[in-house]
C-alpha cells in the first residue's frame, strides 16, 4: 500500500506558510494586509 499524500512536517510548513515567509515577499505582505483588514485572529501559521 502506498504512502498517504500528507506527511506533516512543522518546520517545512512554517518555512512555506509562516508569518516570516509571508512578510518576506511583496505578495505575502498583501496577504497579511488583507487578513488584518478582515479581522483575522490568526494572520499566518
Amino acid at each position: 500500500m502506498p504512502k498517504r499524500t500528507y506527511q506533516p512536517n512543522n518546520r517545512k510548513m512554517k518555512k512555506k506558510h509562516g508569518f516570516l515567509a509571508r512578510i518576506s515577499t511583496k505578495s505575502g505582505k498583501k496577504i497579511i494586509k488583507r487578513r488584518i483588514q478582515k479581522g483575522r485572529w490568526r494572520l499566518a501559521l
